[in-house]
């Protein structure tokens, strides 16, 4: 439903992982990924094991629509991973679902993974050279079967050495019969981190909010690299592989698909928002009377645009939060409306003024404009446009879904000719000094969306569902 999309690039996923004894492990997995659902909305699903036997539940949709009081009583246990999906590799169906569960000869072993492998073509053809089927169209089922496959007396040491094989982003939980485990790739790419629960155990996830939900106490980032042992016994850390000498940290997480309350990297991502905004209106002071953001993502930087320029902020929007996620079609009246099904303008706070619009991000461009044309409507002067990155001019194989080169604006036109398109008065892109300045290092972060330099040698190529060719 294209009208629904939101402008922003779509993420990827979330994952959890737990060890609590004597907990209802499941229900504790259920609210972990409930504070990670913003991270995908496509499928999720939670694995569990009691020390013998491994159960799981998943399906597509949201997590409250997957999982119900009778679904989770059947899923016992001590130990536990989850997931919840968007699609960046493998389209958006049920047997790309995680996590991915399979038995092995040493037990059996379920994943669950956020980021995207670049080199998984190779790594797939060479598992299906040697008999191994699929059953996905998912790289993360290749790094379940190359791990079902690999050699060494331990799960940490067929995770290590699996790990010096797999290129390119990867956060990921995993499970065996008695023991969870979570791994950063040595770029650091995606987030991850680990706390000590209340009550004795555990747990991981994406995010540190969805560990604040937990009651996680002593929470640290898993750092590029590591493998961090969930078990009865001490948490046990890993240096699976050596850190890369420059690291890759996805700067998008910080821009837009983490949470504000999320800390990464030593950072608040509220306040590198905030410093976001700041930034933009110290590069291009602008005479206007209100500032306003496009929800929700743009709130912190309007705030720290409103405080560094001395002009006030207001709400300028009320987003419907449920429209696109309707399976009902609109009726051809509705569908030419577009964005005014999601956002309507509060009208006096927009009405005869000079408004300067915070956005976290233009990637397609496909939404911008009916933005602008709504506050015109509402009876806007004037409509200044600031993005708190940099124009996005290249894709993304590290796990963002942001389309091909023909997708994007950025790659097609100027700055110029993607005002003149979306009927903004003026617009102006922060720069990436600007965007690096208010993340608050120069160095270690994937800047490659917006430079086209790479942290690792990709497939200019590559699409998505390219594993799909043979499966319908």
């Amino acid at each position: 439903m294209s009208y629904f999309l939101d402008e922003s690039p779509r993420e990827e996923c979330g994952i959890v992982g737990i060890f609590a004894p004597n907990e209802d492990v499941a229900r504790m997995a259920f609210f972990g990924l409930f504070a990670l659902q913003h991270r995908g909305q496509e499928a999720a699903g939670i694995a569990v094991s009691d020390g013998n036997l491994m159960r799981m539940h998943k399906d597509t949709g949201l997590i409250s629509q997957i999982f119900h009081p009778r679904t989770l009583v059947d899923l016992q246990g001590h130990y536990a991973i989850a997931h919840t999906r968007y699609s960046t590799t493998g389209s958006s169906s049920i047997r790309n679902a995680q996590p991915f569960m399979i038995e092995t000869m040493n037990g059996p072993v379920a994943l669950a993974h956020n980021g995207n492998l670049v080199n998984s073509t190779a790594l797939r053809d060479e598992l299906l050279h040697s008999g191994v089927g699929f059953s996905s169209s998912s790289d993360s089922e290749v790094m379940t079967m190359m791990l079902a496959r690999n050699g060494g007396d331990t799960w940490v040491e067929r995770l290590k050495h699996a790990m010096t094989l797999w290129k390119g982003a990867y956060s990921l939980v995993m499970l065996t019969r008695d023991c969870v485990y979570a791994a950063r790739d040595p770029w650091g790419v995606r987030p991850l981190s680990v706390g000590l629960l209340p009550h004795g155990g555990y747990a991981a996830a994406s995010e540190t909010g969805a560990l604040h939900t937990l009651g996680c106490q002593a929470i640290r980032e898993v750092n590029p690299g590591e493998i961090v042992t969930l078990s009865d016994k001490a948490l046990i850390v890993t240096q699976a592989v050596k850190p890369a000498e420059n690291l890759a940290r996805c700067v998008f997480e910080m821009i837009y698909f983490s949470r504000p309350d999320a800390v990464w990297d030593g950072r608040s991502v509220h306040q590198v928002r905030q410093n976001l905004g700041r930034e933009l209106a110290r590069e291009l002071p602008t005479e206007a009377d209100v500032v306003i953001p496009t929800p929700d993502s743009g709130i912190p930087a309007a705030i720290g645009y409103a405080m560094e320029s001395g002009i006030p902020y207001n709400d300028g929007f009320i987003k419907n939060r449920y429209v696109g996620r309707t399976f009902i079609e609109p009726t051809d009246s509705l569908r030419t409306r577009g964005v005014a099904l999601k956002f309507n303008v509060i009208n006096e706070n927009v009405l005869g003024k000079r408004v300067v619009m915070i956005d976290d991000s233009i990637v397609r461009g496909n939404t911008t404009g009916p933005i602008v044309r709504l506050l015109r409507e509402a009876g806007a002067e004037q409509v200044h446009l600031r993005v708190t990155c940099p124009p996005i001019a290249h894709p993304c194989f590290m796990g963002v879904d942001m389309g091909t080169y023909d997708d994007l604006i950025a790659h097609k036109r100027s700055v110029e000719e993607i005002r003149n398109h979306i009927g903004a008065d003026s617009l102006h892109y922060l720069s990436l000094e600007g965007m690096m300045h208010a993340v608050g290092r120069q160095d270690g972060y994937c800047q490659a969306c917006f430079t086209g330099r790479y942290p690792l040698e990709v497939d200019l190529n590559s699409a998505k569902t390219g594993f799909e060719k043979g499966i319908a």
